[in-house]
């Protein structure tokens, strides 16, 4: 095997990682550059200090920094992590339909551990810290209001007005004292609590009102029109959340410092 000092421009060249031949021709330092650096006084110690940048041992930098010869080593962590925020989200919701908000949830925190995983690939210079956590956060967020609003959203996408029959209410002790909850009669002659009992119907046994309800009986009805659905706090938070998980892993995508042909390596002449 041959020396340090017996080989040549061309062998250091091989040497490289295909990521690295490829920047040092983008930058205008290819092979043939090289060999023209070699030939003068010191050349191959100027070639091998270049070449030092861009060999897989001399780069301290681990994929998500914003330097290095392959700039897509700092794209592909961020958009792992917005891919894992996305993915949770929507197992969250989609499992709702099955399981219900408390374990729908729990799904939900679930995928976040693969957020976690994801947020700590990233790089921390440039911002990259708060960025990362933010992005965790708004993901946290989201799930915890979106589950609880799942059931909401759902009828105001597929629920149908119907006009109900009020009927004698239920029972539960909650926090030491006795809730009244609202049942209604649907035309079909079955009897459902409804979703999010706004009002105490012990006094409207009998009475007639309209409700929003899912065709596919997933849902508990909606006590009310489908007007005084949505427009909530909770949709607010969500839909902010939703935008700091997409628009924070973009930023630092975009606001990442690039290189370009005047960045090069110390020792380089033009």
């Amino acid at each position: 095997m041959a020396s340090e000092d017996e080989r040549t421009v061309d062998d250091l060249f091989a040497e490289l990682p295909e990521d690295g031949r490829r920047t040092l021709e983008e930058i205008g330092m290819g092979l043939p550059e090289l060999r023209r650096i070699s030939v003068g006084d010191g050349g191959m110690r100027r070639v091998r200090g270049i070449l030092s940048e861009f060999t897989a041992e001399a780069d301290p930098r681990r994929p998500g920094d914003d330097e290095g010869p392959a700039e897509r080593t700092a794209v592909w962590p961020w958009l792992r992590l917005l891919l894992a925020g996305v993915a949770g989200f929507v197992l969250c919701e989609l499992s709702t339909l099955v399981l219900g908000t408390g374990l729908s949830l729990l799904v939900g925190v679930l995928g976040g551990v693969g957020v976690i995983f994801a947020a700590l690939g990233t790089r921390e210079s440039h911002g990259g810290l708060v960025l990362r956590w933010l992005t965790v956060a708004a993901y946290f967020v989201l799930i915890l209001v979106a589950s609880y609003s799942a059931q909401e959203w759902y009828l105001q996408l597929r629920g149908v007005e119907q006009t109900v029959t009020i009927t004698v209410p239920s029972h539960q002790w909650a926090h030491g004292s006795r809730q009244t909850h609202c049942r209604v009669r649907l035309p079909d002659g079955t009897v459902h609590q409804v979703f999010r009992n706004r009002e105490d119907c012990a006094d409207r046994i009998g009475a007639t009102s309209t409700a929003v309800v899912d065709p596919s009986g997933r849902f508990r009805p909606f006590l009310g029109p489908e007007s005084d659905l949505g427009d909530t706090v909770e949709t607010v938070v969500s839909l902010a959340a939703g935008a700091v998980l997409v628009l924070a892993p973009a930023g630092a995508v975009i606001g990442r410092p690039r290189r370009n042909r005047d960045d090069r390596p110390s020792g380089m002449t033009a």
